[in-house]
């Protein structure tokens, strides 16, 4: 979600992901109707035979993640351990933010990446361009994060550059900011790091995907290059388009009719990458109270179609942007987003210890 900048908080094979449908499936059927019973047990460690690759794909199944209590102001792990106990489940992501000169990752952080995969969204700069990060202006900024990351950080973690460029761009020629200098700005700061011997960083390039961005002439020229991304990512919000988890994916609208939906778009752009749901939720509707129930319930019924989707990352927040985002506003939504929580689909894979 735009300018959040606190914390927040198929086919595959071991090699990575090698195919997928063209297009996305809507079935009818409860994929998870063997859940087991809603209690505040633990889920289960994962299936027999899956595993992450060296990009953190999971093999079966997708991750489940938190952002928690953004914009709460309570401390890391405290936010978490709340969001946990509300959901009925540990996350295998957590999802944090960063901006600037930033010092990260914080000793909170580090104690949580010992069980869990951090997703560190990091805006390089307030002040510099984009054009100006490529061409080495805060290269001291980011051999200092390099060191820390090296030194704090051993394990593999998820990695997002300014994520949701479409909104900050400025196409004029000589901005520093146009698409071409997004795409320049990403691979610098990628290559950068691993020039100073960051190999654990999983990358990730995450749009905002919204019908009105993707359909500009520049929309193509953000994308970095294969050789510094490793997944995907989208921030969808169920907004009043929305009704469920396949128009969440795949949001259209009649005045971008050239525009097929996110999920789809990447199904054609970049098959053989996983799609990460960076940050995700639904916001209340006064007129429709059981609308959050009936769309969590759709995500579970829904998410096996669409099986380039390899993580989603619930953004939780009372006070986003355009609404409530927590998942337990009512009764029936707490027992919806639990249920779906704690989906098998969603336990498959156990978080790599290493």
């Amino acid at each position: 979600m735009t300018g959040i900048w606190v914390f927040g908080a198929g086919i595959i094979a071991s090699c990575g992901l090698l195919a997928y449908t063209v297009a996305a499936v809507r079935p009818d059927r409860d994929a998870t109707a063997d859940r087991p019973p809603i209690s505040a047990a633990n889920i289960p460690g994962g299936a027999p035979g899956c595993a992450a690759t060296a990009k953190l794909i999971p093999s079966c199944g997708a991750w489940w993640g938190v952002a928690p209590d953004v914009f709460g102001g309570r401390p890391p792990a405290e936010a978490l351990a709340t969001a946990e106990e509300r959901m009925g489940r540990k996350a295998d992501i957590v999802h944090v933010y960063h901006r600037g000169g930033e010092p990260f990752p914080t000793p909170a952080e580090r104690r949580l990446a010992r069980t869990r995969l951090l997703l560190i969204n990091w805006k390089p700069s307030l002040r510099r361009t984009w054009a100006e990060i490529a061409t080495g202006a805060i290269d001291r900024r980011i051999d200092r994060l390099a060191a820390d990351i090296n030194r704090d950080l051993p394990r593999r973690f998820f990695l997002t550059i300014h994520h949701e460029p479409e909104n900050d761009v400025r196409p004029r020629p000589g901005s520093g900011m146009t698409a071409d200098d997004y795409a320049a700005m990403y691979r610098h700061v990628v290559q950068r790091l691993r020039y100073r011997g960051v190999k654990n960083a999983v990358t990730v390039m995450t749009y905002m995907g919204a019908p009105n961005w993707a359909t500009k002439p520049w929309f193509e020229r953000l994308y970095p290059g294969d050789d510094v991304v490793d997944w995907i990512g989208l921030d969808p919000y169920a907004d009043r388009r929305v009704d469920d988890f396949a128009a969440l994916v795949d949001k259209i609208r009649p005045d971008h009719a050239p525009w097929p939906g996110f999920y789809r778009w990447t199904q054609t752009r970049f098959p053989g990458k996983p799609i990460m749901i960076a940050e995700w939720g639904a916001f209340d509707r006064p007129e429709d109270p059981a609308f959050k129930a009936t769309f969590y319930n759709s995500v579970r019924r829904q998410i096996r179609g669409y099986p380039q989707i390899k993580a989603l990352v619930y953004f939780d927040s009372p006070n986003a942007p355009r609404g409530d985002t927590r998942f337990d506003t009512t009764p029936p939504t707490a027992h919806a987003f639990t249920e779906l929580a704690r989906a098998p689909y969603f336990s498959s894979t156990p978080v790599p210890d290493h």
